[in-house]
């Protein structure tokens, strides 16, 4: 059976259209502020951006279709995403950036109606941002979630939170927060968790510092938010009481791969410009295009770029399909930020000292794609979690086949 790989046309439409509109109208922008979101205005640039992008005809290709989205599905969002990426700033323009696409993706399949006309449709629409509140400081939920210490206490009409989480993207500004908070059980134990939707406003709630990283492209960056007994009522859960872990596998698997879209296109700018830039540079006697080195290094990214998009490809194939595709997401996550890393760091070494320096983005490309390897489950987890599925699917072959005397 032939397995077709071909776009639709109306998706190679929307994937000429976002490369037009990112290289011509976003990536200046992006240069003017070297990668950097605070200096460029932060919401007001976000604002700026994503008004173009609905004149473009671009915006928010992951939405439903009743809010102002294309309706795209895991699959052909990755043509579309990618071109974005380019950009370090085209996630934000398109409504596509972490941690809003994912929350989007999450609240379609999950909310309720008056929950997706109160929180998704704004949101969908680029009217506000969100925050998704799992990450706590250490002994607290991180790479383990079911380390998960903030509680939510039934009271009279409602739930009482009590928690502080730490190095939630978007806090700072974002309109609501998705709360993860235990409601039953003790850390340690993989349920008892609920998912609860707060308004930035409600009493109790703080967004505190923000924590410097690398990364300078996420509107609202990095912060510490704590819940001092926060009141939220009845109608603010999300999904069902104790299901949350369950539920956060619906946002968790497709975000992963939508971070793999939008830095496999960072990486690919990267590529470009070393192949343009050796192609014109000379040295000892030679184009250094023309030099075996150089050549191996094009030829690596080359591959990495080609094996990232294979992997994504059948990992949004199985999401597509309706399968938790969590061995999918982990073998293509793990990859993909380990060869996106590798892609921009042989660009930087292929352009030499301008390959460091400010004249070229790559600089702040590595500096935007090294996280990559820690956040959404750091890659030695993802390994443990593929490894683990491989030794039990051996142990339950094993314990269907018939003894052999001697093993």
């Amino acid at each position: 059976m032939t397995i077709d790989l071909a776009y639709s046309g109306q998706v190679q439409e929307l994937v000429e259209r976002t490369r037009a509109f990112v290289r011509e109208v976003v990536l200046p922008v992006e240069d003017e502020y070297r990668g950097d979101i605070t200096a460029a205005g932060g919401d007001a640039m976000r604002v700026r951006l994503q008004t173009a992008a609905k004149e473009a005809g671009v915006f928010a290709p992951h939405a439903p279709v009743e809010y102002g989205g294309h309706g795209l599905g895991m699959s052909d969002r990755a043509p579309v995403f990618e071109e974005a990426g380019y950009s370090l700033f085209g996630p934000i323009a398109l409504n596509i950036a972490a941690p809003d696409e994912g929350n989007v993706h999450m609240l379609t399949h999950i909310a309720d109606p008056d929950q997706k006309s109160r929180f998704l449709e704004p949101l969908a629409r680029g009217a506000v941002r969100s925050a998704f509140a799992m990450t706590e400081p250490a002994p607290g939920a991180g790479s383990d979630p079911s380390a998960l210490r903030t509680r939510a206490h039934r009271v009279d009409g409602g739930w009482r939170i009590t928690g502080h989480k730490h190095f939630i993207t978007g806090a700072d500004g974002a309109d609501f927060f998705i709360v993860m908070a235990r409601t039953s059980g003790e850390p340690g134990l993989r349920g008892g968790a609920t998912m609860f939707l707060a308004s930035a406003d409600s009493p109790g709630l703080r967004v505190g510092r923000h924590i410097g990283t690398l990364d300078r492209s996420m509107v609202g960056g990095h912060c510490e938010v704590f819940f001092d007994d926060m009141f939220v009522p009845d109608d603010s859960v999300l999904g069902a009481v104790d299901r949350g872990f369950e539920y956060a596998q619906v946002r968790l698997g497709p975000a992963r791969m939508t971070h793999v879209m939008r830095w496999l296109g960072a990486a690919r700018r990267g590529h470009d410009i070393a192949v343009e830039r050796v192609v014109r540079r000379e040295a000892f006697g030679a184009r250094l295009g023309d030099l075996g080195m150089a050549q191996k290094m094009i030829a690596d990214n080359e591959i990495d770029i080609a094996a990232t998009r294979a992997l994504l490809v059948r990992a949004c194939w199985e999401l597509d399909r309706g399968e938790t595709a969590a061995n999918a997401t982990s073998i293509a996550k793990t990859f993909a930020a380990e060869a996106i890393f590798r892609i921009v760091d042989r660009s930087i070494q292929l352009c030499g000292g301008l390959g460091v320096s400010d004249d070229l983005p790559l600089a702040r490309l590595s500096r935007e794609v090294r996280p990559f390897r820690v956040y959404d489950g750091p890659s030695e987890v993802h390994r443990w979690a593929i490894a683990k599925r491989a030794v039990g699917a051996a142990k339950r072959a094993a314990a269907r086949r018939p003894a052999v005397v001697g093993e």
